[in-house]
Order: C-alpha cells, then structure tokens, then sequence
C-alpha cells in the first residue's frame, strides 16, 4: 500500500506544486514554516480542497485527477484525519464521537459502539465513553481524536499539527503515546507540523516545504548531516553558508574565505556547529586555520547554555557555556575573536 501524489493548488497568489510519495508503515512529516502550504496540502489529501493539476493515488485508487475528472469526495476517502483543535463534537459522548465515521459509514449502531468502545480501550480511555470532551484534559481529547481517525480504518491518516493545542508538559507525554500508537497501526501516516521536535519524534521520513515546493527530502540523518535551505539549519541550529570552493579553501558569498578540512571544489554549501566556534577575548594562539574578529550582536541564554551572534567578515552563531560566557565577560556591541580548526568546517556539493 502506499500514496502516491502530484498536488498543484492555486490560492489567491499562492501555488502549491509538490509531489510526495510514502509505503505502509511510514510516517512521513512535512515541515515548513507558517504560510509555506502545508494546511493547503493536507485539505488537497483529505478531499477538503480539490487540486487544480496533477494526481492524488491512494493504493493503485485515484482520489483526485482533474484530468480525468475523478474526484472522491472526503466522506467517501479511505483517510482519517486528526484536526489541530480535534473538532470533536462537544454535545455526543466521548464514545459516539469515536463511532461517528463508522455510522457515516453506515455500521449498524450497536456494531459501532462496540467497536468504538475497543479503540477506546486501545487508547486508554475505555472507562470514559460516556464523558463529553469538555470533560477531559486536552491530551485525553487528542487520543479521542485519534481513535476516531482510527475508527473508519484508514489506508491513510492525516495528522494537521496534533500536539499543538496542548501545553509543554503535556506535548512531551503525549508525543511518545503517539509515537507508539503510530507504529501499531497499518497504512500510511502524513504528519504537517511547523515544530521539529514533533517531526524528528514522530516521524520516519521529513519532507521540507517552503513557499508552496519541497525545497529537501529524507532521513532525519540525511536532513541533518547536509541542510539545504537556511530554513533548515535555522531548525537544526546551525550555520550554513554557500561558496565555491577551490580545494581546501572556501570563498564565502560575502567574499570572506574558509579553510576546510577536506579539499572540494565547485558551489558548495558550508556547514559550522556552533559548538565547533572558539571565542577569545585576544587573538588566540596555536594553529587554527580560521581566525577572525568580530562583534556580538546577540546573546541568548538557554539554561546552561548561551548562543551569541557575531557579526564580522560573516555573520556566525557560537554555542558556549553560560560559565565560559561570564568568564569572557562579553556582551551586545563588544569585540571578541572567532576561531575554527579547518577539520570542523564541512563542505558538500550544492
């Protein structure tokens, strides 16, 4: 089983033009900024919003083709959904919210029940059938939510940002719930999200969407070991930069110019760990191939750890302890020095 899609939407000024493929058994997250179209792909997969070109095929059954004039409407789709805010309907019980799709499915009452009773208990709410949603904690209504999805026995469930309504504590014991429910199930799971800890966490393949295209696919290491986008190392906090290379040094598109560790040559892209970055007060000594000055821009504590932006001949991000951040006693406006061993530079075709 598997989906396979080519979706062209048009909205207003804003085009959607991607093609997405993913097996059984996979989660596959799409990740993107606000506005980037990842609601607009989700409703096109769920029927919500017909596509304008391309094909939507779900286990060899076209959903949607405009040229064909094939379009299945969303009741009749083998998809579950699971909304951001869950839309469970606040005047039915806990457990005729989860038989509502088979009842649309024309399952006899009794039939439904019962079975919605045993997703219940699958998730862990079987003693609360007979509560209303407004009863229960926000991560109770999310595996509600699910167990509805679940109900109709979907070739493909679409999940639209499914931990963002709760709260930090919250979201992270959830998040492993719904990872183990998602490897317990069949057919093909669609996760949209802008957060990257619920896409690395839930996910087996990541799909980054950026102004309406997929701008990279993967593994989450293929992703992480060579970003693609600023967008993406934004994500992984990390430096990236473009430049050509003529052997073991890089010219950077602001003209400021790296040793590398390994020799490459053409466009590539550059990739600098901000824990990789030494500062100094002074100029240091000793046998770094990359040494600089610079000023702090910017100074973000988080925990036991501070990030400071330097700007200078490039702009670069340093990942220092906040002990050695007091140590250097620096802050906005201040001039410090950047070093970098030519073996922590890492350098890929672009």
């Amino acid at each position: 089983m598997s989906l396979n899609a080519a979706v062209v939407v048009e909205v207003g000024g804003f085009r959607l033009d991607v093609e997405l493929s993913a097996s059984s058994g996979m989660t596959l997250a799409v990740l993107g900024p606000n506005g980037a179209g990842k609601s607009t792909l989700f409703r096109a997969l769920a029927g919500l919003t017909p596509i304008d070109a391309g094909c939507i095929e779900l286990d060899g059954t076209v959903l949607d083709e405009p040229g064909t004039g094939v379009f299945v409407a969303p009741q009749d789709r083998p998809v579950g959904v699971v909304f951001q805010d869950h839309l469970l309907f606040p005047s039915m019980s806990v457990l005729d919210n989860v038989a509502f799709g088979l009842r649309c499915q024309k399952v006899p009452g009794a039939e439904a029940r019962r079975r919605a009773g045993e997703l219940l208990d699958r998730v862990g709410l079987g003693a609360r059938g007979d509560d209303r949603p407004a009863e229960l904690s926000g991560g109770q209504r999310q595996r509600v939510a699910l167990a509805r999805a679940l109900a109709i026995e979907p070739r493909l469930l679409l999940l639209d940002e499914p931990l963002a309504a709760l709260d930090v504590t919250t979201r992270t014991e959830i998040r492993r719930e719904l990872r183990r429910r998602l490897d317990e199930i069949g057919g093909t799971r669609i996760l949209v999200t802008h957060d990257p800890l619920d896409a690395f966490a839930l996910a087996d393949r990541i799909a980054i969407i950026e102004d309406g295209r997929f701008t990279q696919t993967g593994t989450l290491a293929e992703v992480t070991r060579r970003p693609r986008t600023p967008y993406v190392a934004d994500l992984l906090g990390i430096n990236l930069y473009d430049g050509r290379a003529d052997g073991t040094t890089v010219t950077l598109r602001d003209g400021h110019r790296v040793v590398a560790g390994d020799p490459c040559s053409g466009p590539v892209f550059v990739v600098i760990h901000p824990q990789a970055v030494s500062l100094y007060r002074t100029r240091p000594q000793g046998s770094p191939r990359n040494v600089w000055r610079g000023t702090v821009e910017q100074v973000d504590l988080e925990r036991d750890r501070a990030r400071l932006r330097i700007g200078g001949p490039t702009v670069i991000v340093a990942e220092v302890t906040t002990a050695a951040t007091v140590e250097l006693g620096v802050g906005p406006g201040d001039e410090i020095w950047v070093s970098l061993k030519a073996t922590e530079i890492q350098t890929y075709p672009r």
